[in-house]
């Protein structure tokens, strides 16, 4: 039997929604979506796509890094904003993370989020493989 490993988002919404923040099942990794919302449910960067991302792949990599995985294992991200027109400042932020790990990529406007002040929320997917010991 495959083990099943869930990494709790740590928020109110877990049990209301019934959610994780990520959950691992063999080698895949799955990170639900993950908008700029510290612990306490404040927003972060209000209206800064820019850093609305940073903070965003910080909460995602600690939930990789719960499943022993890294951003190297990502292979998919899928990005939501509410203004594609600053697409730049969040494919900046992306890039500063992924520059040269190049995981396929979605992009898609949608009308809006939770709370207003958000404007981008990213979810991804990992494989793990074992790495060569030289």
């Amino acid at each position: 039997m495959i083990e099943r490993t869930q990494i709790p988002a740590g928020t109110k919404w877990d049990a209301i929604v019934g959610y994780s923040r990520a959950i691992r099942v063999g080698n895949i990794i799955e990170v639900a979506g993950t908008a700029a919302v510290d612990d306490d449910g404040n927003v972060i960067g209000n209206d800064n796509p820019y850093e609305q991302t940073k903070f965003i792949l910080q909460k995602i990599a600690k939930a990789l890094q719960a499943c022993d995985a890294s951003f190297e294992d990502v292979v998919r991200t899928r990005i939501f904003v509410k203004d594609i027109s600053r697409w730049e400042e969040i494919g900046r932020a992306h890039g500063d993370v992924f520059g040269t790990i190049k995981p396929v990529t979605t992009m898609v406007e949608v009308s809006s989020f939770i709370a207003p002040e958000l404007v981008v929320e990213i979810e991804v997917t990992a494989i793990i493989t074992e790495k060569e010991s030289h």
